[in-house]
């Protein structure tokens, strides 16, 4: 017995493609997960379009979320049939991931899904979501209310700012969306943003100190953007750096952190502790509804990956991709 799996090798040179793979080459874990749906998320699209060096064990298969059922189980917290996420954790880099009709982890990795979720919802979230969710929570154990002033998300087409936006909207957080794209605002404000920006306004140097007018800030670009958007928060705000899209650089001044006191939370989602994700996931559960979930979610199967991708790093996707393996 086979299963199918995007597979990407770098010798004689890089390719990406649905492969058949032997179970036996699945890497050792105490839980094989039987995987019904995973997606793409700007990593994934980096390492399948090889515009990075994502990818540091070959051949790899790709794939930073899995969602599935458990198929067998060596440790007691799972058993068969139970429906599970995995997100990071070094999947699709350095350990086989979750573009494929079966995963093998350690036991410390999967996270059981809340109700409502299932695979699917699991998928549709993904890391991307998950992300949100940590920035959100690290606003709001900041001290941050929705009286206390207006949130910018950044990238908010984007999967991790869509998600955002959904979590903060929901929370009566007044939402301010920032985006490249002009057609848009109509998705974001259906997510409940109550004012698209275009990302322009946050692209080009600004003064250290700008106008205080945001109570906290969710980043996934990184760059001038961070820079200009913290030089916006107001005294003792915050805000949630997850994201590179714009670049790694931080082009900005002290000014900010040590005379507003604004606090800048940096979050990593890859390696959080299972505690961290169960708690992120409940919060998702708890605010996004299933329903929610279908104007952000475009399914595609395993052959189409590729393609998705390139879409993903020419930034004309809106929303997530959810890819399922058996299509």
């Amino acid at each position: 017995m086979t299963f199918k799996a995007l597979l990407l090798e770098n010798q004689p040179a890089f390719s990406a493609r649905v492969a058949d793979i032997d179970p036996a080459q699945l890497p050792e874990g105490e839980v094989l997960i039987r995987v019904s749906h995973s997606t793409l998320n700007f990593k994934d699209a980096l390492a399948i379009g090889n515009t990075s060096p994502i990818v540091r064990t070959w051949p790899m298969v790709a794939g930073i979320d899995a969602a599935g059922v458990v198929e067998s189980s060596a440790s007691p917290d799972f058993r068969p049939g139970d429906a599970v996420v995995v997100n990071g954790w070094g999947q699709g880099e350095t350990r086989w991931g979750g573009l494929g009709q079966y995963a093998r982890v350690p036991a410390d990795w999967p996270v059981k899904l809340p109700a409502p979720y299932g695979p699917f919802e699991a998928a549709a979230v993904g890391t991307a979501g998950y992300t949100a969710a940590m920035c959100v929570q690290a606003l709001e154990k900041h001290g941050l209310k929705p009286a206390d002033g207006p949130i910018l998300v950044t990238g908010a087409t984007g999967g991790v700012g869509s998600i955002a936006v959904l979590l903060l909207a929901r929370a009566g957080f007044q939402v301010l969306a920032v985006t490249g794209k002009a057609g848009d605002a109509d998705y974001l404000k259906g997510l409940g943003a109550a004012e698209v920006l275009a990302r322009s306004d946050f692209s080009a140097p600004g003064k250290p100190l700008q106008k205080e007018r945001l109570a906290g800030v969710v980043d996934t670009l990184g760059s001038l953007a961070l820079a200009n958007a913290c030089a916006q928060v107001q005294r003792n705000g915050a805000v949630a750096a997850c994201g590179l899209a714009m670049g790694m650089d931080f082009p900005a001044s002290v000014a900010p952190f040590i005379l507003r006191g604004v606090t800048l939370y940096g979050i990593d989602s890859v390696y959080a502790s299972r505690e961290r994700r169960k708690s992120a996931w409940a919060l998702l559960a708890a605010r996004i509804a299933p329903a929610d979930l279908a104007g952000i979610a475009k399914v595609i199967g395993l052959s189409e990956t590729v393609a998705a991708a390139q879409n993903i790093l020419a930034g004309t996707m809106t929303g997530r991709y959810v890819v399922d393996v058996n299509r």
